[in-house]
């Protein structure tokens, strides 16, 4: 994943590549907020609901893995549909792994690197929803991720495709501009790729299910901040704002807020109409 640099501190890209909407990995030590990120529980439940419903049939043997399990946002979903299989949650978040076992969905939870992560035996089905975006080297991951499945095995994704978006630009751009000490997007790509890539990389391992869906999100009114925002504060913000301090935080939100009010008016019911792209993949192994 290409991101901003950060001089002298390390790269936000580098600091992403442990954090996940779906609330997956830890940056710096810090953990995530369960609460905060479940205000959009809806929203974000959505595009994992999607995907699942364009999963082929697995093979008759073999574990699921969430991986980047989060809150287990997906548990129950999974659940319903796999009855009779094992499903282990994986996730670095200490935080957001603890709820994600409180909902008994899982035969077990595994505290753990989703980068580094690698099965103990082949599973029938990887699924990731909303957190390989932060991952570097998809090139070299998702390939991977694929190998690792039993025979006929599915790897079912779904990633945020937001990056370009003026939810996403504004960040970049403000950063730069107020703290180029600290912010250099000189060369960034966007961490997820066009889906004809996709397809290249993962062909010759199977047979590919790839498109991208852009969600027209009707977000309500927030207490104190733009719902858009507020959308983006338990996500895309961490890494901007985990290099700030407290007072340089509050100029950065506000100039953030007011970037917003002009790109995502407040309708007069007071919602906020709020495109959203995500793109979604799905491969079986060796089909």
């Amino acid at each position: 994943m290409a991101g901003p640099k950060a001089r002298p501190s390390p790269r936000p890209d580098q600091v992403a590549g442990q954090v996940s909407e779906a609330g997956t990995d830890t940056p710096l030590g810090s953990d995530w907020d369960p609460d905060a990120y479940g205000r959009f529980r809806d929203l974000r439940l959505r595009p994992a609901l999607d995907l699942l419903a364009r999963i082929p049939e697995l093979p008759e043997r073999g574990k699921i893995i969430d991986l980047g399990c989060g809150n287990g946002a997906v548990a129950e979903a999974l659940n319903h549909r796999y009855p009779k299989r094992k499903i282990v949650g994986v996730d670095n978040s200490e935080a957001m792994l603890k709820r994600a076992a409180a909902t008994g969905a899982y035969h077990r939870c595994d505290l753990a690197d989703i980068a580094a992560w690698e099965p103990n035996k082949p599973p029938a089905m990887i699924f990731s929803n909303a957190a390989l975006h932060w991952l570097p080297d998809h090139a070299a991951l998702l390939p991977r991720l694929g190998r690792s499945l039993r025979e006929g095995g599915v790897l079912a994704v779904q990633m945020p495709a937001q990056h370009g978006a003026p939810s996403h630009r504004i960040l970049r751009e403000l950063a730069q501009e107020m703290f180029p000490d600290r912010f250099d997007f000189t060369g960034w790509e966007p961490p997820v790729a066009p889906a004809v890539d996709y397809a290249r990389m993962l062909a010759p391992l199977g047979r590919i299910d790839i498109w991208s869906t852009e969600y027209l999100q009707q977000l309500a009114p927030t207490p104190e901040a733009h719902p858009v925002r507020r959308f983006t504060e338990s996500t895309a913000m961490r890494p901007f704002l985990q290099h700030l301090g407290d007072t340089e935080a509050q100029v950065f939100i506000a100039r953030y807020e007011t970037a917003l009010e002009k790109v995502y008016p407040v309708q007069a019911d007071g919602r906020v109409l709020f495109p959203f792209r995500r793109l979604f993949l799905v491969l079986a192994l060796g089909g």
